[in-house]
């Protein structure tokens, strides 16, 4: 039996649910996968400055709905790459900039390996209906030019082979200029990231 409340009282009241946040909408946009090692990741500078960040930033500045996904990890070899291949594809990227080789080259593993990697890779992307830009790579000079010229032919061939587009050195514009590279000769300073993204945006606005 419920008591009725006597004069000057409140009836109590059940106490409201706690309010409860929307959901946030899913983010639908076709995913543009940056997949890579520590030139993706943006090693050493702000993750603002890394060149996925900045290539959402001009996407969206030139209103393209697309939704950058930085897949880029410190160090990562093609061997790295194709043990985390299953959680690229999960993310069905309707645009792969595929960049990883260079660790390779620097620790001299055969570049048989890394050539069978990359189109491993690659095929796997192709099937699930990606395009795929190739970033080409190089090495220090101090590699010979020999080793050099079959490292870079890799790049070459698959691309060739596979009818890829395929990026130029991301770093090319910048390694002689003062103030774009790190102290290690290697990564870009955030000022060399910035001119990243506009050397190869032309290679890439054409797959949009």
């Amino acid at each position: 039996m419920t008591c009725a409340p006597k004069p000057g009282e409140q009836a109590l009241e059940p106490s409201p649910k706690a309010a409860q946040s929307a959901p946030t909408p899913a983010d639908t946009r076709p995913v543009i996968l940056c997949f890579g090692d520590s030139l993706t990741a943006g090693h050493g500078v702000d993750p603002a400055f890394s060149y996925p960040a900045l290539l959402q930033k001009t996407l969206d500045e030139k209103g393209y709905k697309y939704r950058v996904v930085n897949a880029g990890i410190s160090g990562d070899t093609t061997s790295g790459g194709l043990s985390r291949l299953s959680q690229a594809l999960a993310l069905n990227p309707k645009i792969v900039l595929l960049e990883l080789g260079a660790n390779d080259g620097l620790r001299g593993l055969p570049i048989e390996l890394t050539q069978a990697n990359l189109e491993e890779m690659i095929v796997a992307f192709k099937k699930s209906e990606a395009q795929v830009l190739l970033a080409g790579m190089t090495l220090p000079r101090n590699y010979g030019p020999e080793y050099i010229a079959q490292f870079e032919t890799v790049y070459k061939g698959l691309a060739k082979r596979h009818k890829l587009t395929l990026v130029p050195f991301l770093l090319e514009p910048m390694i002689a200029k003062p103030g774009l590279m790190q102290a290690d000769g290697l990564h870009p300073t955030a000022d060399g990231y910035r001119q990243v993204v506009p050397q190869f945006f032309g290679y890439l606005e054409p797959h949009l």
